[in-house]
């Protein structure tokens, strides 16, 4: 019985729904599925900048990429501070790099950013990659460097991710700031992020 169920369970896998008839099942009513994709307002799809609801997460996968490849360059040092020269090249070279590895999904009626440093999103959904995203976290990403300063961002990477996080996202005037000052944003993402692709 387990070897049959075991195909049953592939089978479904691979073919879709219409799987269950071969297998006992009752039929479904149709072989496909459709998942929608993100319902995108005027602002979201022609604004130059990042839409004020996914700035926590678009501060959040600034921040990841700060940190890897100042991390990256410190490894080829041998884990010794960068110079001043150096981090300011990797810092520029970062906040230029393409971005297409992130776009926007939507789960649950709520819009989030979605890629390498994020939380792992819903895999059965679709998401918008590429377009104005890459263009808009590159922008912030140079705002970033401009406001904070390379020397406060490198000393913050050099403290760790949670300091980085913080000076970039957090605090009075950051993306992850509640409005009305309050205490806490968005929840930070979980310890265990996706990898670099």
């Amino acid at each position: 019985m387990r070897p049959v169920l075991a195909a049953c369970v592939a089978l479904s896998l691979v073919t879709g729904t219409g799987a269950e008839d071969g297998c006992g099942g009752p039929p479904s009513p149709s072989s496909s599925r459709t998942i929608p994709g993100p319902q995108l307002s005027a602002e979201e799809r022609l604004s130059p900048h990042m839409p004020e609801p996914l700035r926590c997460d678009a501060c959040y996968a600034i921040a990841f990429q700060l940190e890897e490849q100042l991390s990256r360059a410190e490894a080829k040092l041998g884990r010794r501070a960068l110079s001043e020269s150096d981090y300011v090249e990797v810092l520029e070279r970062t906040c230029s790099q393409g971005w297409e590895l992130y776009g926007v999904q939507e789960l649950n009626g709520e819009k989030r950013l979605m890629g390498p440093g994020l939380p792992s999103q819903e895999p059965m959904s679709v998401a918008v990659l590429g377009g104005p995203w890459a263009g808009r976290l590159a922008k912030m990403c140079h705002g970033f460097v401009g406001e904070r300063g390379e020397e406060r961002i490198y000393g913050a990477h050099r403290r760790g991710p949670p300091a980085l996080r913080d000076l970039l996202c957090h605090g009075e005037k950051g993306p992850c700031a509640p409005p009305g000052g309050g205490k806490a944003g968005r929840p930070a993402p979980p310890k265990a992020l996706q990898n670099e692709l």
